[in-house]
């Protein structure tokens, strides 16, 4: 676990990008990083798995900036000290278990704090951004692991998946693009964007604001070949949405 750095002197999130470009990425669980201050009392082995992070993302937010067209906020805190992606009262804020692992050094965490610590300090600056852009359009990126081990009978077949609640202005030519692609494509897989969108929710939806939420299955982003491609699969259907979405109804 390597210290994630920052570029704005803020310990939640790092910017890429260039703040012109027209599409925001948002990747709320795409660190490992536990500050050495908290201790989460698991073992550190859990720190590289799906619990932690979303593996993948990072890289193919980072492929899809050095392209051209894309900025992109990264969360820099595990999603184990808290989950950024989560509405600020939601018990599972600050998980104390995930996917059958205690996180025993989360029982009785101050949770205040580390809402002022990460929390309000990266949702602000998702903000800031998102309210920055001329012709806003957000690419929320997560991962999902094949298998949870809690669940081992649940099959999760899909290559990617897209979420929504309910704007769903996106999803239909997303998942038609991905489709003509090739990719195993759920709708609302593999978990609905109906009951888990809080950053979407907040930043896009409430705001009428253009988004696409997908979900990568994480066996198919863990190396770089596999993020140079997924990567080029989202700057095609990106801007295919876009340009549908520009061109119908707002």
């Amino acid at each position: 676990m390597s210290d994630p750095g920052n570029n704005d002197g803020n310990e939640a999130y790092r910017i890429l990008g260039n703040g012109d470009a027209p599409v925001l990425i948002i990747a709320d669980h795409a660190s490992n990083h536990v500050p050495p201050d908290i201790n989460l009392a698991i073992d550190s082995r859990h720190l590289d798995e799906h619990v932690a992070v979303d593996i993948g993302v990072a890289g193919v937010a980072e492929r899809l900036v050095a392209g051209g067209g894309f900025q992109a906020i990264l969360a820099t805190v595990s999603r184990l000290v808290i989950d950024l992606n989560r509405e600020p009262d939601s018990p599972g804020l600050v998980p104390v278990a995930s996917d059958g692992i205690a996180i025993a050094g989360n029982v009785g965490a101050d949770v205040s704090a580390r809402l002022s610590r990460f929390y309000h300090p990266y949702h602000a600056k998702v903000e800031k951004m998102a309210a920055a852009l001329h012709d806003p359009f957000i690419l929320s990126i997560h991962s999902f692991t094949p298998s949870l081990a809690s669940r081992p009978e649940e099959e999760r077949p899909w290559q990617t998946g897209i979420l929504y609640n309910e704007d769903e202005r996106a999803a239909p030519i997303a998942i038609s693009a991905l489709r003509d692609l090739g990719l195993h494509v759920g709708d609302q897989q593999p978990y609905s964007g109906r009951l888990l969108n809080a950053t979407m929710n907040r930043h896009a939806e409430a705001h009428g604001r253009h988004y696409l939420g997908v979900e990568i299955r994480q066996d198919l982003i863990a190396d770089a070949e596999g993020q140079d491609r997924f990567a080029g699969y989202l700057r095609i259907v990106v801007g295919q949405v876009r340009r549908a979405l520009q061109d119908g109804p707002a």
